[in-house]
């Protein structure tokens, strides 16, 4: 199917669910007090679809873009440059972390048989969370952005695979990750980003774009599209999603509510289209190795779908994370399932 039809169906089908079933605040002199918006079960459908729509949707070219519902069609957006200053950072070599909670190595991943080149990340299910803070690790320092609502969405590859990005340095390998963090730069308002990496490069001394963070890895991040910071008790209403495209552009696409917010970059930073064979997604801590501490009775379940071009179901395999951030959630047990896009699930709670 051409693109263009596939946009104007999938507007089409979007439009026709649309009910007006948000309830407006009523006129100054009626009352101060704004009424709360009611969604109707119909409209809320109408949004999932259309989330679900536009993590599938190309953007057109390189450079950020944006999307409100009902639209389906991207427009292009100022991007903002990040300076390597606060990473996302990979996981011990030496794995150390606690046995039970997730990340820093302890987390599921998706490994497929065939090349990814989508990843879509979300919640499937989210109850009983009501706040989570970001906070240290001592392992790493205490670093990190902390606090309340301080935490990062990650669709991490692993770090085993060399490319031609690593210039023939000897044990040098790639990593990439597609992130949403919160208060990233600039307090109150989100970054959606790509981070890549060359993972023991050697030396001090990185290509031209990257810098080092002194332990032989070097990193440099995309240009950045600003989104609003979603609080943690909304997570069951966001998508992460990361796109490779050989030759083209990567994507990351982070969607909450009602608007879609994108940034592409060329593939051949690192060139994930020809190795990507292994996914990671989690909501863990915000940079710096740091942890997302969710209250007592939190329970999340976590879904990685892959398109690989395959229609059998993927492995899920324990212990395999390549972040070095966490959450203090207790991993559940992980299932698979294949189709158009074959995913993982699991559940982690404490």
């Amino acid at each position: 199917m051409r693109a263009n039809t596939k946009i104007a169906l999938l507007a089409g089908l979007i439009g026709a669910a649309f009910l007006p079933a948000v309830y407006a605040a009523p006129s100054a002199g009626a009352s101060m007090q704004a009424s709360p918006e009611y969604v109707s079960p119909m409209e809320e459908q109408a949004r999932a679809s259309w989330r679900d729509a536009m993590a599938h949707i190309a953007t057109p070219s390189e450079g950020c873009f944006q999307a409100a519902y009902p639209s389906v069609i991207w427009h292009q957006t100022a991007c903002h440059e990040l300076a390597p200053r606060v990473a996302p950072t990979p996981r011990f070599r030496l794995f150390g972390g606690a046995a039970e909670t997730a990340g820093n190595g302890n987390d599921y991943t998706l490994q497929s048989a065939s090349l990814i080149t989508k990843a879509v990340g979300s919640f499937p299910s989210v109850t009983g969370v009501t706040s989570e803070t970001g906070v240290g690790v001592a392992a790493y320092g205490g670093g990190g952005i902390l606090g309340p609502n301080e935490y990062s969405l990650q669709i991490n590859s692993s770090f085993d695979d060399t490319t031609t990005a690593c210039r023939g340095h000897s044990g040098c390998t790639v990593w990439q990750q597609f992130v949403y963090a919160p208060d990233y730069e600039v307090q109150g308002s989100a970054a959606v980003f790509m981070q890549y990496w060359l993972i023991n490069y050697g030396g001090t001394s990185c290509p031209s774009g990257f810098g080092s963070d002194g332990a032989g890895d070097c990193y440099r991040n995309s240009a950045a599209t600003t989104a609003p910071d979603v609080p943690a008790t909304q997570l069951g209403n966001v998508k992460l999603t990361g796109t490779v495209t050989s030759g083209g552009n990567d994507t990351v696409v982070f969607t909450h509510g009602t608007t879609a917010y994108s940034s592409s970059g060329k593939d051949s930073v690192l060139y994930l289209a020809k190795v990507w064979k292994v996914g990671e997604f989690n909501v863990v801590g915000n940079a710096g190795g740091s942890e997302a501490q969710f209250n007592s009775g939190s329970s999340i379940t976590v879904k990685l779908a892959v398109t690989n071009g395959s229609t059998t179901a993927p492995s899920c395999v324990a212990n395999s994370g390549s972040t070095g951030e966490s959450n203090n959630l207790n991993l559940g047990s992980c299932s698979t399932a294949g189709g158009s896009t074959p995913s993982i699930q699991f559940t982690e709670s404490n």
